[in-house]
């Protein structure tokens, strides 16, 4: 049986029982960092073989995996943080089970996606979510544009190092709207701050963002 286990985004007292039951149990845990993984596993007090199953290996290593499954071992998915496959390794074996009529479930926990929507105060009746901007600053303005464009909230990951050019082409696509950075969630320096472009601009102008951030775009 393959195990779909969402990890804590940031506080590890978020794990969940069902969690911690799983990892317990399986044979062998897929990580994304094993390094990682292992601070996580040795924190709650379990050991287990480790294999890595990343976005470089992810091909192999799900051919791998799926045949331990067929055999019957009982197998742990996770990732640094949150659920895999949002974002994230997980998807080709997830798919490659069900084409294989091979058993898996998913056993929920965190979610970076839904903390930053209900913390920034925007309709949570219906959203977006879009993953990671892209790199490509072309790419990146289309998703900003089609951002502003829906009626509903739209949820982008950002990586800190981008924030302050992202908050710059929203100044140019969206001048106007609402918008919230969501960074370290659930940590210690846990931040919500929103206010327009213009405003958030200023602000991680003065001040260089650190952490995971979610950038969320509010409807019209």
């Amino acid at each position: 049986m393959l195990y779909v286990v969402a990890t804590p985004i940031g506080n590890l007292a978020d794990i969940t029982l069902r969690a911690l039951e799983v990892l317990k149990n399986v044979d062998v845990v897929a990580a994304e960092d094993t390094r990682r993984s292992g601070l996580l596993l040795k924190h709650v007090g379990i050991q287990k073989p480790f294999v890595s199953y990343h976005e470089h290996n992810e091909a192999a290593r799900t051919a791998e995996l799926t045949e331990r499954l067929a055999r019957g071992d009982n197998i742990a998915l996770i990732t640094d943080a949150g659920t895999p496959a949002l974002s994230d390794p997980g998807l080709r074996l997830i798919r490659e089970c069900i084409n294989r009529e091979l058993p898996f479930t998913i056993i929920p926990g965190p979610s970076s996606i839904l903390t930053a929507l209900l913390g920034s105060g925007f309709a949570t009746e219906k959203f977006s979510f879009r993953g990671f901007l892209p790199v490509k600053s072309s790419r990146r303005q289309r998703e900003l544009r089609e951002a502003a464009d829906r009626e509903e909230t739209t949820i982008f990951f950002e990586s800190p190092y981008r924030l302050v050019k992202t908050l710059a082409a929203c100044l140019d696509t969206m001048p106007e709207r609402q918008l919230c950075v969501a960074r370290e969630l659930t940590k210690k320096f846990e931040e919500f701050r929103r206010g327009t472009a213009t405003e958030l601009l200023g602000h991680y102008q003065a001040h260089r963002p650190r952490g995971e951030i979610v950038l969320m775009v509010s409807g019209p």
